[in-house]
């Protein structure tokens, strides 16, 4: 970068003239942690760049947070957002450097000229819940949508700004005392539990940036963002002005409970079919003002530390000493219990073979239980049957041809994992968020359960396990229904409690509030009891167990991503640390004979032997967000978002075979959730975005 020059009082009298090979040519805006301008490339290529103020470019902990942010605007490049073409986080001054992209912002546009009638606000919801589809797809949640971050450009809204963006299980760090995100366009759980913010978080923002393009003020209003937090929190919205048309589809964005807004796709879908016809006027009303200059965007990027949340099934990098200031002073007023949801994972069944089945010959079978289903089912195995949850009910399959057994309706379920089989009994949530117990042959209720605030839960060992949001671990008979014991485990703050099939016990870990160290204990599940404590360095979560040793992951306390793997034998206390040669981001993790397999974000699978010490192997499998692995005795298998399932030679590394793609609704879409397939040896059970579930051999992938 050339030497800088002044252009003026103030915090940018220091400028540069260059970012790297771009000229800087004028300043489009300015925000709380840098400065965006107009730049041009030696070929003439117009670029919005934006360089940091220099005294955050001297902040060890600021450089980190802006690589975090170039890396997610990197991963979100697409149709809808501004793409990256050149960055350079470790200059004197960092800068980011994305296609300039002309038109106003959405805030502008609305104080201009007025709110967007009807035909206009449908092409924006549809244009955002695309762009939110591109963001979520590739693991990043934006947490930051509000008007001044839409640019509206004449093919269509873009999303801007990343600053506080994060892969969706990375850990939230922010400035003690400082809020995340913008209040008026923050959804409840950024207010309640910053830590577990998940795309549902931008569902609820879009929900409140509509509302402002219909009427040119927030669905929650006031000039105290005290005030507005409660609001969002406990009120229901001001929906009035809003088109009738498309107020029931906004409403739904805005509920309260995340598990009850709609996905990106789900949207698309319903604009579909609310709107009978959609006008082919250019994106930007016509009476916009011409623009002209440096004056034609202003796509300002304010920088504003931060993270995301997390997804149930993969990693979390948790902070929570300095997660506990961020929200000191508003959580006066919403404080009432965290929404988190629930987490229903596992089962106490172990794997084995399926009784029901014969292991020679098996010609496989497919089938759509629910006409209409348009989202892949969450599946299990247990009691002989394949158990599904999805559509709003819960069902049971027969194993040897997919037929419905019983059913079990839910009116308005929204399912986030597979029914569990404990006690004797298929466990489920329904709308309520209560944990019910069915019998596995006729499909009726044996008891239910309701969950507090904020609770997680995990089976093991005929017991349901429940982590309140205050840090109390209640025990459930999961024959019965009635509770066996409830305390807080040794430590402070919530553990995250994890299950494995035979090993005996359950595990409660908790991170440091510098994120060096982790807590793990092993306790009993039926009694409580402490059977081991321990410290271990590093933010480290439990992915496997057998009875003593634990297996874990290891993230870099900065980024989130996976850097190393962990074996801990709790007899003798030995620690053994694999390092990876490249960190991993937002990893899946299986354990099999003391091989833990990782699959990141991106696709790329390793396998790494703990009893060695060494990687085994490396594949490239090009599935961008895949499902949870499974582990059998030969292969590894795992889901896409397209419905296919994929096998991997767990000893070779090689790709052995998959199904064809089955997206749904006859087009390319892609499940914002990924289905994990079920292995009952030697058949694997799959399901697909097209609302199929099916049946495979397991033990010649090539023939799928």
């Amino acid at each position: 970068m050339t030497p800088q020059r002044s252009t003026g009082a103030g915090a940018e009298a220091d400028m540069p003239e260059y970012a790297g090979h771009y000229h800087l040519e004028s300043r489009l805006g300015s925000g709380g942690m840098g400065v965006v301008h107009l730049a041009r490339s030696t070929s003439g290529l117009r670029l919005a760049v934006k360089v940091v103020h220099a005294e955050f470019a001297r902040d060890r902990e600021f450089r980190g947070r802006f690589r975090q942010e170039v890396a997610a605007a990197r991963r979100v490049s697409g149709a809808f957002t501004a793409p990256v073409v050149d960055a350079d986080p470790e200059a004197a001054r960092p800068w980011m450097a994305t296609l300039y992209i002309p038109g106003p912002t959405l805030s502008e546009q609305v104080k201009e000229h007025g709110p967007l009638d009807a035909g206009q606000l449908r092409r924006l919801m549809a244009g955002l819940a695309e762009a939110l589809r591109d963001i979520h797809r590739v693991g990043v949640v934006h947490r930051d949508l509000k008007p001044s971050n839409v640019l509206l450009a004449e093919d269509g809204p873009k999303v801007i700004d990343f600053g506080i963006s994060r892969p969706k299980d990375s850990e939230l760090r922010t400035e003690t005392g400082k809020l995340i995100g913008t209040p008026p366009f923050m959804a409840p759980e950024q207010f309640r539990r910053p830590r577990e913010v998940g795309p549902a978080a931008d569902i609820f923002a879009l929900g409140s940036v509509l509302v402002h393009a219909a009427t040119g003020r927030g669905p929650f209003d006031s000039d105290s963002p005290y005030v507005v937090a409660y609001q969002v929190v406990h009120d229901e919205p001001d929906l009035s002005g809003v088109p009738a048309g498309l107020a029931p589809l906004i409403e739904r964005c805005l509920a309260k409970d995340p598990d009850e807004r709609p996905t990106p796709d789900e949207l698309m879908r319903q604009l579909r079919s609310v709107a009978a016809s959609y006008d082919t006027q250019a994106f930007i009303p016509a009476q916009r003002k011409a623009s002209s200059g440096g004056a034609e965007s202003k796509d300002v990027a304010a920088a504003v530390p931060g993270g995301a949340g997390k997804a149930p099934s993969r990693w979390r990098a948790v902070r929570p000493g300095r997660l506990a200031a961020v929200a000191a002073g508003v959580l006066a007023l919403v404080v009432g219990g965290a929404l988190a949801g629930v987490r229903l994972l596992g089962d106490d069944t172990p794997a084995a073979k399926d009784p029901h089945t014969t292991a020679v010959g098996f010609a496989g079978w497919r089938t759509k239980p629910v006409a209409g289903q348009s989202d892949a089912p969450r599946c299990a195995f247990g009691a002989g049957k394949v158990l599904c949850a999805g559509a709003g009910q819960a069902y049971a399959l027969d194993p040897r041809g997919g037929r419905v057994l019983w059913r079990h309706p839910f009116t308005g379920a929204r399912w986030s994992a597979a029914p569990a089989v404990s006690g004797g009994l298929v466990q489920v949530r329904d709308e309520a968020g209560d944990v019910v117990a069915l019998d596995p042959d006729t499909g009726r209720t044996h008891w239910r359960h309701a969950l507090p605030t904020g609770a997680g839960a995990q089976y093991t060992d005929g017991t349901l396990l429940i982590t309140a949001a205050d840090g109390t671990v209640t025990a459930v008979d999961s024959a019965s229904g009635r509770t066996r014991w409830s305390h807080r485990l040794p430590g402070s703050g919530r553990p995250n409690v994890d299950t494995y099939p035979g090993s005996g016990a359950a595990l409660a870990s908790t991170a440091s509030a510098d994120g060096r160290s982790t807590r793990v204990l092993a306790f009993e599940p039926r009694t409580g009891a402490v059977r081991w404590d321990t410290v271990l360095t590093g933010l480290l979560r439990p992915v496997g167990a057998t009875d003593g040793t634990v297996f874990l992951v290891s993230a870099d306390p900065v980024y989130g991503d996976t850097d190393a793997v962990v074996r801990y034998d709790a007899a003798t206390r030995a620690v053994r640390r694999v390092t990876l040669p490249a960190p991993r981001p937002d990893v899946h993790a299986v354990v099999r004979a003391g091989v833990v397999y990782l699959l990141d974000v991106n696709g790329g699978l390793d396998a790494v032997d703990t009893a060695a010490g060494k990687r085994l192997w490396h594949l490239e499998t090009s599935v961008s967000r895949g499902s949870a692995l499974v582990a059998g005795d030969r292969y590894l298998y795992f889901s896409a978002g397209d419905g296919r399932l994929l096998a991997v030679d767990a000893r070779a590394g090689r790709l052995a075979g998959q199904t064809p793609a089955r997206p749904g609704d006859g087009t390319a879409r892609i499940a914002a959730l990924r289905a994990a397939p079920v292995l009952v040896a030697p058949q694997v059970f799959g399901s697909a975005p097209d609302g199929s579930v099916f049946a495979l051999d397991g033990r010649d992938p090539s023939a799928w």
